[in-house]
């Protein structure tokens, strides 16, 4: 699967400003979606990368390839939703064949899947992440403004009929789905699942974004205490997002607490957008452009040379950054996302 490849030597591996290693690469293969989440999409309208500046399967195997000269062992397949992307199949098989990659996984929102899922899992893909926000189809429709809750369950079941690991995303947001929490822990047990909560974040496109709307790892910690009992921290997360936590009956699940509590002191991830912007922060209000190289006869030393001279450059700390404002409000205003759409979190990929 996707533990072909040989291992980099660590010599070769690149760090930032601050001595974090660049370990995990997120691209981005599509800009759309096909849900329009309260969270993440709230707007009527949107602004889309021209199609013709879309990275081909080439030039994204070609940024991972060369990404994993300096270090990264994981690829994480996103959008939008990377699922609407034409073939994708084809590069995941193309993706997990490169040397060095012990892991490419692929976050989606489920809806595709009941398709794609054999094809995925044929193709080499070791892991997905389906998103799960609640367990109500009304509650899914108000949420997502489409009335796919049913594919999207049957998306997870597809995937645990051809044996890919499965993991599920869960945002909370205040009066929307923090009742659910008890639930889709039970959901995931029963699917073989491990569920992760994630805090509301304040990133561009959230819009509507406020602190009030947010439930925080504590909270998110009692409520399940509560309906499960006493909860056991599990150790050893390293650079991974999640901490995570175990139930009395031995089920974990994890929580993101970007807001309350970043993990920016092991950050490790790269980003690449569907058109070949180079992201070393989810909250970065530009990007390296590697299209321009790419299309223009760069070899791979010289695109290698690019990305580590940006990643030695990197010393950013975005969520901390945001937690330390006294008076905190969305990232990015909507006249702002309008003029540049690579702000959107549904461009630079999660």
């Amino acid at each position: 699967m996707g533990g072909r490849g040989k291992l980099r030597p660590m010599s070769e591996v690149v760090h930032d400003a601050l001595a974090r290693p660049l370990r995990s690469l997120r691209l981005s293969v599509t800009d759309r979606c096909n849900l329009r989440c309260a969270y993440c999409m709230p707007e009527e309208s949107y602004t889309w990368l021209p199609r013709t500046d879309l990275l081909d399967f080439d030039e994204l195997t070609r940024i991972a390839r060369v990404a994993t000269d300096l270090g990264v062992t994981r690829l994480r397949l996103t959008g939008g939703e990377p699922l609407l992307r034409r073939e994708l199949p084809a590069l995941v098989a193309r993706l997990v064949r490169l040397t060095g990659i012990k892991e490419a996984a692929l976050t989606t929102n489920g809806i595709l899947l009941p398709d794609l899922a054999r094809d995925l899992a044929s193709a080499g893909l070791a892991r997905l992440t389906v998103s799960l926000d609640t367990l109500s189809p009304t509650r899914f429709h108000a949420l997502t403004r489409v009335d796919e809750h049913a594919r999207v369950l049957g998306g997870i079941e597809a995937a645990r009929e051809v044996g890919l690991p499965l993991k599920l995303d869960t945002v909370v947001v205040r009066g929307v789905n923090d009742d659910e929490l008890v639930p889709l822990l039970e959901f995931a047990a029963t699917h073989g699942a491990e569920l992760r909560f994630i805090e509301y974040m304040d990133v561009g496109g959230a819009t509507r974004w406020s602190p009030e709307r947010v439930v925080s790892r504590s909270e998110i910690l009692a409520r399940i205490g509560v309906g499960f009992g006493k909860i056991a921290t599990v150790g050893g997360r390293g650079s991974a997002p999640a901490e995570l936590f175990e139930l009395p009956g031995g089920q974990r699940f994890g929580v993101i607490a970007s807001v309350t509590a970043p993990f920016c002191a092991t950050c490790d991830r790269g980003r690449l957008t569907a058109d070949g912007q180079w992201l070393s922060c989810l909250y970065a209000r530009r990007g390296l452009d590697l299209k321009a190289p790419l299309r223009s006869g760069a070899s791979d030393e010289e695109l290698r040379a690019i990305l580590a001279s940006a990643w030695r450059q990197r010393h950013d700390r975005g969520a901390e950054e945001r937690q330390a404002l006294p008076d905190r409000e969305p990232l990015v205003p909507l006249t702002s996302l309008r003029r540049d759409p690579h702000l959107e979190m549904h461009t630079r990929g999660g």
